[in-house]
């Protein structure tokens, strides 16, 4: 089984900063020096990942875009602010992901097929989303975490990458993130912060036991790979805040000095390719019924 490994760019602070500290602004340049570690370490295993950018950040750093692009790797839409989907209205999100898909498009010069919802925002509340990104032209979502959870989730939702029928006639391929069965409720595994606060020992158990039946989705963010002090703004803001917006930022802070060894271990353990590429290979072997089955690849 080949396996999908995709990254989330996105600017820590500068998320952090509008959602939780009420302040506005640019991403900061750390984005640019997490970025290029998650590069250096996949050119480490010669492996090729989808990388999900924030409008934001290809705005204010191109050049990290079209280094991305170079290096083999594919480019796939993240929304433009990290704009939780049930945050905006249909014209919003139809504006944001549109203006996102054609900023990278032109910088690179190749079609951007993926999009993946900020905080996997795509639920049963917000599954209008689906329509507005077939209607602009993507052929593929990976925005839908099939468990559920407390700040997202969408339980019962098939696990198998699939063809969606949406109204009108329009489809899409919907890749959910991955979850594995454990004590009878399907569980987060193999991405983001359970990859940080689960010992390496559970997420290879995890990722055995998915890709019996279908390819893994493995999701991660450069700022995981950060452990540098934060911009001097920043700490100054968080001091302001109340204790549970620090207790919060204290959380996401939490083992990231082990992610680095995690993923390379995953890396050199398992096969990865892009999402947009394991998808292709999904759709050759006829793997994506209908709509309708019971949710398990049919390799």
């Amino acid at each position: 089984m080949i396996n999908a490994l995709t990254i989330d760019v996105e600017d820590y602070y500068n998320v952090f900063a509008r959602d939780r500290l009420g302040l506005s602004g640019v991403p900061t340049d750390a984005v640019v020096r997490n970025v290029y570690l998650m590069l250096e370490l996949l050119a480490g295993r010669n492996i090729e990942a989808t990388f999900f950018v924030l409008g934001e950040v290809a705005v204010q750093f191109p050049k990290i875009i079209k280094d991305i692009s170079s290096a083999g790797h594919e480019l796939g839409v993240h929304g433009y602010h990290h704009d939780q989907v049930f945050r905006l209205s249909r014209d919003e999100f139809s504006q944001q992901a549109h203006r996102t898909k054609q900023v990278l498009q032109d910088l690179t010069g190749s079609e951007v097929n993926g999009y993946r919802a900020p905080a996997f925002s795509i639920c049963p509340d917000t599954k209008w989303a689906l329509e507005v990104l077939a209607e602009l032209g993507f052929a593929y979502d990976s925005s839908i975490f099939p468990i559920a959870g407390s700040r997202y989730g969408w339980p019962g939702f098939r696990r198998d990458i699939h063809r969606m029928a949406l109204p009108g006639g329009m489809h899409i391929v919907e890749a959910p993130a991955s979850s594995v069965d454990l004590l009878g409720r399907s569980m987060p595994a193999c991405g983001g912060g359970y990859l940080r606060h689960f010992p390496y020992w559970f997420t290879r158990w995890s990722m055995r036991r998915i890709e019996r039946r279908r390819p893994v989705v493995v999701y991660a963010h450069p700022y995981e790979l950060d452990t540098d002090s934060p911009p001097t703004e920043f700490t100054a803001a968080l001091a302001r805040a109340d204790r549970r917006t620090k207790r919060f930022h204290k959380l996401q802070l939490r083992k990231r000095q082990t992610v680095r060894a995690k993923l390379d271990n995953l890396l050199g353990e398992f096969r990865f390719m892009p999402l947009g590429r394991v998808i292709a290979g999904q759709l050759e072997d006829g793997c994506m019924d209908p709509q309708g089955g019971n949710g398990e690849c049919r390799c």
